[in-house]
């Protein structure tokens, strides 16, 4: 009876453990979910395809180590376009993915294919870095890859790099909290001297404690809730969304920006579009001498470009990066 009383135990305490591992703590759906027993399940970017060339472009790319102290797994996929010249050397690009600080990788398709495009249209070497992710990582860790990988590329430290690329007509570009990483590290250029040619920010993902345009409509309050619990997720030591590093406009320095011209994307339907016409008026308006474009594409959704590079406005949009970096 003892015997049978222990199994019976053991049983229960297993499916208590499984009844706890799929209770939801956080829901952060579509991009991930925290349950109750610490498990995080990532929902979306897993999917990883390796470098190649890329026939319908005739981009090449590769996967490079960034020697950094901090992260021994630092990273990045280096893109190289079709009839590169070391005799005419292009623009090089740091790029910086979205998802949430929590998703996705350079590695993933839908990144893979949007830089294809992009590096053959715009005619450019490309350096898509793998930052570390959050919980595993909290902010400032994506910070710190996000300047060393800048740092290591403008430096010429990899082949194709050091051949092709004009390491005086540098840029960075980033969508989501990619821009977000973007503009940080252009104010760390400001204060360390070396300059960028510009950036180019697709869909900015900025925040702040109190909403501006359009950000209380009954359309975006269930938009506006998940973004405040993102931001302490992916940083806990957050004192709110108006530290500097989420809301630009609450910086005293953002005048340093360390580059020349900002070109901004927002889209019509999506909850940060006036995140990004608010940093296009702080730019406009403290006393930075460069120069700012913002331009809105109505009836499309977050970060469009590159869920969809290949349709209509998605082209569009790439045409205009391209233009931008070469002009």
């Amino acid at each position: 009876m003892l015997q049978t009383d222990s199994s019976l135990i053991i049983i229960l305490s297993f499916a208590l453990i499984n009844i706890m591992a799929d209770e939801i703590f956080l829901d952060f759906s579509p991009l991930f979910i925290v349950y109750k027993n610490g498990t995080l399940e990532r929902l979306t970017g897993e999917d990883v395809v390796p470098p190649s060339l890329d026939p319908p472009t005739g981009v090449q790319s590769k996967d490079v180590p960034i020697p950094a102290e901090f992260n021994p797994n630092l990273s990045a996929r280096i893109y190289l376009p079709p009839n590169a010249d070391p005799a005419k050397k292009l623009p090089l690009l740091v790029y910086y993915h979205g998802g949430g600080f929590v998703v996705d990788s350079p590695f993933s398709p839908l990144y893979h294919k949007h830089l294809n495009l992009l590096v053959a249209q715009a005619n450019v070497v490309a350096v898509s870095v793998n930052y570390r992710l959050a919980p595993e990582f909290p902010i400032p860790a994506a910070f710190e890859d996000s300047w060393r990988a800048l740092k290591w590329s403008a430096e010429g430290n990899d082949e194709w790099i050091n051949e092709f690329a004009d390491l005086k007509r540098v840029y960075l570009g980033g969508d989501s909290v990619g821009g977000n990483i973007a503009h940080n590290i252009a104010m760390r250029v400001g204060l360390e001297g070396f300059k960028l040619e510009g950036m180019f920010l697709n869909c900015p993902a900025f925040g702040g404690e109190d909403p501006i345009g359009c950000e209380t409509a009954e359309e975006f309050k269930k938009r506006a809730e998940y973004s405040k619990r993102l931001w302490k997720y992916v940083c806990p030591s957050l004192r709110d969304r108006d530290e500097e590093w989420v809301n630009p406009g609450k910086d005293p320095n953002i005048s340093g920006l360390g580059c020349g011209k900002v070109l901004v994307y927002v889209a019509g339907n999506d909850y940060l579009k006036y995140r990004g016409w608010y940093y296009t008026e702080v730019l406009t308006n403290c006393g930075w001498k460069g120069e700012i474009e913002c331009v809105e594409v109505a009836g499309e959704d977050h970060v469009f470009s590159v869920n969809t590079p290949d349709n209509e406005v998605g082209i569009d949009m790439i045409k205009k990066v391209a233009s931008f970096i070469n002009n």
